[in-house]
């Protein structure tokens, strides 16, 4: 018996994201998520599968709860490099996305506190469609090293041209 979830990708992402390296758990049952920076943040996406849908063959609303979750706290990760947890997610569903349709969302840090809390204001969409806002509130586990992408990364700059 296969324990593959996902089953083969059957279509490419856009040009530009590359696949999260989210493979064990929950993860590897609702994947593939993919990301890219952009100038001014992180967009996140997948394409709808069959097991990313619901009995009318939309996407699940908690396959968008989970996307949302993922990409309107990665404004955390890109505007601060902390790790964070999800403290509060309010979603608004506005349009339903089918099987083939690329999702992809955003989100802005909107404020933050000294006790590491952060309140960001995010966006679902695909193509021209607006498919889910809302906002999400995050809690700073802390600090870690800025990843490729983010706003405080900066390349080695010992390494030779």
């Amino acid at each position: 018996m296969s324990d593959d979830v996902q089953g083969a990708v059957r279509l490419e992402p856009p040009e530009g994201y590359q696949t999260l390296d989210w493979t064990r758990g929950f993860g590897r049952s609702i994947g593939p998520l993919y990301r890219r920076p952009t100038a001014t943040g992180m967009t996140t996406g997948f394409r709808v599968e069959d097991h990313h849908t619901n009995g009318l063959r939309n996407a699940h609303g908690g396959m968008l709860m989970t996307l949302a979750d993922m990409a309107w706290g990665n404004a955390v990760s890109f505007e601060q490099s902390r790790f964070w947890v999800t403290v509060r997610l309010t979603c608004d569903f506005l349009a339903p996305a089918q099987v083939g349709d690329w999702v992809e969302g955003g989100g802005d840090l909107i404020s933050a506190d000294e006790e590491g809390i952060f309140v960001v204001r995010g966006r679902l969409w695909a193509g021209e469609r607006t498919l889910m806002v809302g906002t999400g509130v995050f809690k700073s586990l802390g600090e870690r090293e800025p990843r490729p992408g983010e706003k405080h990364y900066r390349l080695n700059e010992e390494t030779p041209a």
